[in-house]
């Protein structure tokens, strides 16, 4: 019989989500010797070791230990690295982040705002003394040094801790820490997929650097009620239609010189990607603020003069991918493009993909061909549902390197692909160390040199889901029922989605339904629906919730519930929706608005007031609230009069919210409760505190699923 500590849910919390133990972040090494790669030592330890993987052999042996550098001292992070945690959403210990020099013998770290190296073939680590609190380190191209940022300075060191000096220090301003070199600003790095500010020259003399500004950024004031001895924590939050950061960007040598980049930052104020190889110049993709037009510029390091290489422009918005903009070996432009109703590869001038695919991003990029990440596109002969595949493209075609049905990503250098994969049928995912050139299998077959051990628990659940598509738009939708579902009645149904942009949740993949079968196997139908906004589908999908994010996702929602009925035992008179941040806007999207639907919501971590998000996100979906006002009022859960478009009957909802959330603060939901108060409609509010948009205590995110299950029992009269 099964405990209450063995539960699912507090093995869900302990484990992370079962993502502890496994093996991520890799880099091959370019003669194909090594795989370096980070990994915990078991399926509930959140500390992450540096391992190196010998390709000879295939053995496996650790780089560095944190707990022998900190010398069995519990880690202490500063608060620079809390912030760039949060916004890469790692819940981790350790070393959850690391960089190498080219030959990939060096690797780079910090732990407690401390500066480490490993050796990569002796496989020793050790300290170098430094300035701190230690912030991104990352050697140079050759090895022989170490930039970091320490106290909003660019600072370099040489590999043997010697010589350590300030590049860059922040400028006396009005309020001390407003200006740093080397750093990502909040919208970079929350939004643009951007976390670092400081890029190495192949040559290995100087570095490309962000200099950040935030004194115009309104500040906010986020502070722990539960802890009134606490001062609050100010913080800089560009809300919807106030100021960013200013950023440039400065060319600093090794010798001292410091050369301003210049381009016109009145029209395009936002560093999005910054490339800097062998291959040609500098390379930066700049947007305007209304995200329509961008810029890729070549930049001369010499005097920091730039050149246009492309434009792009979109009456809706241009949307930014992982690994490109970048040059290939030969020097030509390697983006991806939206031309012709699908999202394609495009090398120099010239689509190398077509409908077929719906390119997502660049994996790696050789004399030979280009790796890129990938789904079926709209103009593919078979729909994949929830699929995502690697893919070598050139000018005589497209090869399919994963063979599984399931989610695919890869790495690759030095003749090997590291490729991790994840399908329905078996928990966790898989990673093998392969051969370029040689026939892969789905076991690996000949191509196959080694596989990553992983150290994840097994969950003790499979889903049952069957993958779909829902409706006359063909909306992805995951179903799950019951384990022990006999089909001999109808059931009540949980609407668990995220719904919105940026957010794809009906995968192929095992682990990431266990969540919603466990809700099955609580008497529910599960439906997860991926509506249009999310990714993973057509320009066109994504884009449909341009000016009407409201109004499209939650349309979606209810299409793909009255589809599934006519396939699946759904009770309609009993229908609750639960939802996290996107999803948690989109759940009480639905029990206002469409009562008639939906009997109950759990609101998590919900964006109401959609002014009080921020810059780069609510501005390319609905523009600016000063110019665009009734378009944020409509799509908001909440304005000034009270709630938006709300009918009757009113239906319970259940409010969470982290009080240390900086990403979506805790005003959004008090102004809904508040809200609801005055229209006299019944809701509950959790409020979690000391607990940020995410969740990784271990109580916290056991009992969140365990009274949202109590509540939706309650809700739904289910005894």
């Amino acid at each position: 019989m099964t405990t209450e500590a063995a539960s699912f849910p507090r093995r869900h919390a302990r484990t992370q989500r079962f993502t502890l133990g496994a093996p991520r972040a890799f880099t091959v090494a370019p003669d194909g010797s090594r795989v370096v790669f980070l990994r915990s030592t078991s399926g509930t330890d959140r500390a992450h070791r540096l391992w190196v993987l010998d390709t000879a052999d295939g053995t496996e042996r650790p780089a560095a230990d944190p707990g022998t550098l900190l010398g069995g001292a519990a880690e202490h992070l500063p608060p620079e690295e809390r912030a760039r945690r949060e916004r890469s959403r790692e819940g981790g210990a350790g070393i959850v982040g690391y960089a190498t020099d080219t030959a990939v013998e060096l690797a780079s770290f910090a732990l407690s705002g401390r500066l480490f190296t490993a050796e990569l073939r002796a496989g020793t680590a050790r300290e170098l003394p430094v300035p701190g609190p230690v912030i991104d380190p990352r050697p140079s191209p050759d090895g022989r040094h170490i930039a970091y940022v320490a106290r909003g300075a660019l600072r370099v060191v040489g590999a043997e801790g010697e010589g350590d000096r300030a590049l860059a220090e922040p400028e006396p301003v009005a309020e001390p820490g407003s200006v740093t070199y080397g750093l990502a600003e909040f919208i970079a790095a929350e939004e643009m997929g951007r976390s670092r500010g400081f890029w190495w020259s192949p040559e290995s003399d100087r570095l490309l650097v962000a200099r950040v500004d935030d004194t115009p950024v309104r500040r906010w004031w986020i502070s722990d009620p539960a802890r009134p001895e606490q001062e609050p924590q100010r913080i800089a939050y560009p809300a919807a239609g106030t100021d960013n950061a200013d950023v440039r960007l400065f060319v600093l040598g090794l010798d001292g010189r410091r050369t301003e980049v210049v381009w016109d930052r009145a029209t395009y104020p936002y560093v999005a990607r910054v490339h800097w190889s062998a291959a040609a110049a500098p390379l930066l993709l700049v947007q305007a603020r209304d995200q329509c037009s961008q810029l890729f510029l070549a930049v001369d390091p010499d005097t920091g003069a730039t050149r246009m290489v492309h434009a792009d422009e979109d009456p809706d918005w241009l949307e930014l991918f992982p690994g490109v903009p970048c040059w290939s070996p030969s020097g030509q432009l390697v983006r991806i493009a939206d031309e012709g109703g699908a999202r394609v590869l495009a090398v120099g001038e010239r689509p190398l993909t077509g409908p077929q695919l719906h390119v997502r991003a660049v994996l790696d990029v050789s004399d030979d061909d280009v790796l890129v990440s990938a789904s079926a596109g709209e103009g593919a002969a078979e729909p994949e549902v929830g699929e995502v595949h690697v893919y070598r493209v050139n000018e005589l075609g497209v090869e399919r390197v994963s063979k599984e049905p399931g989610v695919h990503s890869a790495v690759r250098a030095g003749g090997l692909t590291v490729l991790a994969s994840s399908v329905l049928d078996r928990p966790g995912a898989q990673v093998q160390v392969l051969r370029e050139g040689m026939e892969v299998t789905p076991s690996g077959g000949r191509g196959k040199v080694a596989t990553v051990t992983s150290y994840t628990e097994d969950p003790g659940m499979s889903p049952r889901v069957t993958l779909t598509q829902g409706g006359a738009r063909r909306i992805p939708c995951a179903v799950l029922l019951p384990t022990d579902y006999s089909g001999e009645a109808s059931l009540p149904v949980l609407m668990d989605p995220y719904g919105g942009p940026h957010g794809q949740r009906v995968v192929a993949a095992h682990n990431a339904h266990l969540t919603s079968q466990w809700f099955a196997d609580q008497g529910f139908a599960v439906i997860v629906a991926d509506g249009r906004g999310t990714p993973g589908r057509s320009p066109a999908w994504e884009k449909a919730v341009k000016d009407e994010l409201a109004e499209v996702v939650l349309q979606d929602q209810v299409e793909a519930l009255h589809a599934l009925a006519g396939d699946f035992p759904l009770d309609l008179t009993r229908v609750a929706i639960r939802g996290w941040s996107f999803g948690g806007y989109l759940a009480g999207l639905a029990v206002l608005r469409r009562p008639d639907v939906f009997h109950a919501a759990v609101v998590g971590a919900p964006v109401t007031d959609l002014r009080l998000y921020d810059t780069h996100y609510e501005e390319r979906y609905l523009g600016h609230p000063d110019q665009r006002p009734e378009i944020y009022r409509r799509n908001s859960l909440i304005d000034d009069a009270g709630l938006v478009d709300a009918v009757e009957p009113a239906r319970p909802m259940m409010i969470i919210h982290g009080l240390a959330d900086d990403n979506v603060v805790v005003a959004h939901s008090l102004r809904l409760s508040s809200a609801l108060l005055g229209a006299g409609r019944p809701h509950e509010v959790l409020p979690l505190s000391g607990v940020t948009h995410m969740t990784p205590q271990e109580t916290v995110a056991e009992n969140l699923l365990l009274l949202q299950r109590d509540f939706l029992r309650r809700a739904l009269k289910l005894g």
